[in-house]
């Protein structure tokens, strides 16, 4: 995979590879993109296993170069550097005054750990995660989820814990009771499918395939200046893989 060299906007200050400690003592890693300013302010975070730093157009280039070329000017306010899947994009929500907070999940990209996919122990790991976000300098103390399918339905799931700093969600396309509603298991009536499902290619393809070490060597980005989990700004640059 060719490397790549960004330039980080003007305004934004770019955080990798930051530590968010959960109970059982084990450390997952986010990555925040916020304003440039003294001003708390209002955070949009995901968490899941699909790589924080894996670049939509890397690791999905066929759904990528069709949504290009249906809708080329999607995104005009945009570089489109920092896309990944299923997530809103930094250049668009940062200028508008937003924190944006992406987690890796237990397991997943650069957290370390057991990858346990919907379990309570995810559940609980995401809780800790938006407390932890509504509890920085930089924020005002509101925490609002918004993703698509993965990202929508652990929303669901975080949200029944009533986490003190949850302000608001946005779940996408996000089923909350799989037996009935879950699109990847394909279970109809409580009874998986004989054929697996869409579960069959999504795990492979969304979980274990953004996990493969080729991709995420270097993915999260390296900062040329200062250790990982120090501050970048402009005009500092971001080199990923």
């Amino acid at each position: 995979m060719a490397n790549r060299t960004f330039k980080v906007p003007e305004g934004m200050v770019i955080e990798r590879d930051m530590d968010i400690p959960m109970d059982d003592g084990l450390v997952l890693k986010a990555d925040v993109y916020r304003p440039d300013t003294r001003a708390p302010v209002p955070v949009i975070m995901t968490m899941g296993p699909y790589g924080k730093g894996v670049m939509y157009q890397d690791h999905y280039k066929p759904m990528w170069d069709w949504l290009v070329g249906k809708h080329p000017d999607i995104l005009g306010r945009s570089t489109r550097s920092f896309l990944t899947w299923e997530t809103v994009d930094p250049e668009i929500w940062v200028p508008w005054g937003y924190a944006m907070v992406r987690v890796d999940s237990r397991g997943a990209g650069r957290s370390p750990g057991y990858l346990d996919i919907f379990s309570s122990r995810e559940t609980r790991d995401f809780y800790h995660c938006i407390e932890w976000a509504g509890t920085r300098p930089w924020s005002n103390g509101k925490v609002g989820l918004n993703g698509i399918s993965y990202y929508a339905i652990n929303q669901w799931h975080v949200a029944a814990l009533q986490p003190p700093h949850l302000t608001a969600m946005v779940p996408w396309e996000g089923a909350a009771d799989p037996p009935r509603r879950h699109p990847v298991e394909q279970v109809h009536g409580g009874v998986v499918s004989a054929s697996g499902g869409g579960g069959a290619a999504w795990k492979p393809q969304r979980a274990v395939g953004s996990l493969d070490e080729r991709t995420l060597d270097g993915a999260q980005g390296t900062v040329r200046e200062g250790a990982p989990g120090q501050p970048m700004r402009q005009p500092h640059q971001c080199a990923r893989a």
